[in-house]
């Protein structure tokens, strides 16, 4: 398996901490509001990365936490006029909602930042301990970032001390122009606060991933607490600069062996910002694609190159699934399986290669011609239809596609009410049909036509898609 290394900038070998395990933390969301396309990107790009992990028989520990306490998730809180509480887990069980739609496993640990302020706690107390940190006087507690020699190296920012490269309040009493907080002191007005040794206030956002790794993940005994970091390219600073730089001041350990990021989501060649207005939430996608449509099209590019969305390449996308689910057609209520070797190879050797998807998915097509051909020839070859089924059932493993049933993938879209009448009809004509009405059922056969629905009979009963 090799990987690219934000670090290193180049693709490397991958060799796990300790052999045949892999230990994986990757950034979660800010619970404040609907998760949108950045979110889905991430999380289906490092779920095909755990998948083929998987399937290269390593023991994988999936680590994604949520952060549950924030300011964006107090302004929400404000202008809903509910609790703190409520916002986090509206938004979470929303994020999590999306996230099974787009077929993405959950984590094997989902931790939230207010389950480990204890742990936060203990982390602030070791660097006030060893003087990386420093209290000032309104309450505030910043790291030291001079304090750190190594502080810069995984982003390779410019480290002139007159540039502002941390995106928070700078006080007069802060020492450096890249220090960050870790405890944020309650002021007058704050009504969300916790208790800590330290004063009533809150964490700040950069320690909860160190915290929570040392608590969940870390050896201390190795020279590196995880074996892979993984997130956004927007998180690498200052949120994972600063992770690193806090775990290797505390616990005289790297936080990660290995620190993998994916590329941003443009919407029509524009960066995808709230402030730009053209945020697209995966529950508006969803309600015009299928959650499987969605992933697939979302896989096209490359994990670390910056995406395009426009809706004719996602349609375009959508085609060359629809051929997988032709190809699933062919083989309908057939349920033996036999491994298909060379494909499997084929397949985990492109994604091996640091997932090369543009490989894989031209395996893909490749399979999905040779057999289309082979079916041609000897459609009644069932070795051919077991092959087929195996390397469908382990697209769904490494990819998370090509589960769905085959014809209800082609009925996506048409509403309940519609859904009953095409029912109603085709109930018709098979009862038309039983009592040899011919005339009758041909007539209710072309009305369901003309609703632009083909009707398939099998000796599992008739079956319908969109046409």
């Amino acid at each position: 398996m090799k990987i690219f290394d934000s670090v290193k900038k180049e693709k490397v070998e991958f060799i796990p901490i300790n052999k045949n395990e892999v230990k994986i933390y990757v950034c979660g969301p800010t619970v404040y509001d609907d998760a949108h396309l950045g979110h889905a990107r991430s999380s289906i790009s490092f779920d095909v990365l755990r998948r083929v992990l998987t399937k290269l028989k390593y023991r994988v520990t999936f680590v994604k936490n949520f952060t549950d306490i924030d300011d964006k998730i107090i302004k929400k809180a404000s202008e809903l006029n509910i609790d703190f509480e409520e916002v986090a887990k509206k938004y979470t069980e929303s994020y999590l909602s999306d996230m099974s739609a787009l077929n993405v496993q959950r984590a094997d640990i989902e931790p939230k930042a207010t389950e480990y302020l204890d742990d936060m706690f203990d982390f602030i107390q070791v660097l006030l301990d060893k003087e990386v940190a420093y209290k000032i006087s309104s309450g505030d507690i910043y790291f030291n970032s001079s304090k750190d020699e190594k502080y810069l190296s995984l982003s390779h920012k410019n480290q002139d001390e007159n540039e502002t490269i941390n995106r928070v309040e700078k006080d007069s009493e802060v020492k450096h122009s890249k220090d960050f907080v870790l405890w944020k002191a309650k002021k007058d007005g704050d009504n969300i606060f916790f208790d800590s040794p330290f004063g009533a206030g809150r964490p700040g956002w950069h320690l909860e991933c160190s915290s929570m790794i040392d608590k969940l993940l870390s050896d201390k005994t190795k020279e590196f607490a995880i074996d892979i970091h993984a997130g956004g390219a927007d998180l690498l600073f200052p949120h994972h600069e600063n992770e690193a730089s806090q775990s290797r001041c505390a616990k005289n350990q790297e936080l990660s062996k290995y620190w993998m990021h994916n590329g941003f989501v443009n919407i029509d060649g524009e960066k995808m910002s709230k402030s730009l207005g053209n945020s697209f939430f995966i529950k508006d996608a969803l309600e015009h694609y299928s959650g499987e449509v969605l992933r697939f099209y979302l896989m096209q590019s490359h994990y670390r190159a910056n995406f395009n969305f426009n809706e004719e390449d996602l349609l375009s996308s959508k085609k060359r699934l629809d051929k997988l689910y032709r190809l699933k057609k062919r083989i309908y209520g057939f349920s033996k399986k036999q491994s298909d070797k060379e494909f499997e190879k084929e397949l985990l050797n492109a994604l091996s290669d640091d997932l090369n998807i543009s490989i894989a998915l031209a395996k893909i097509d490749e399979m999905v011609s040779k057999y289309n051909e082979e079916l041609d020839k000897n459609p009644k070859d069932k070795i051919l239809k077991q092959k087929l089924n195996s390397n469908i059932e382990f697209l769904d493993e490494v990819l998370g596609i090509g589960s769905l049933d085959s014809f209800e993938y082609f009925q996506f879209g048409i509403d309940k009410e519609s859904k009953t009448k095409i029912e109603n009809l085709i109930e018709q004509r098979s009862n038309a049909k039983k009592e040899k009405n011919f005339e009758l059922a041909d007539k209710l056969r072309d009305e369901i036509t003309k609703l632009g629905i083909a009707i398939m009979d099998t000796p599992n009963g008739t079956l319908w898609e969109k046409n």
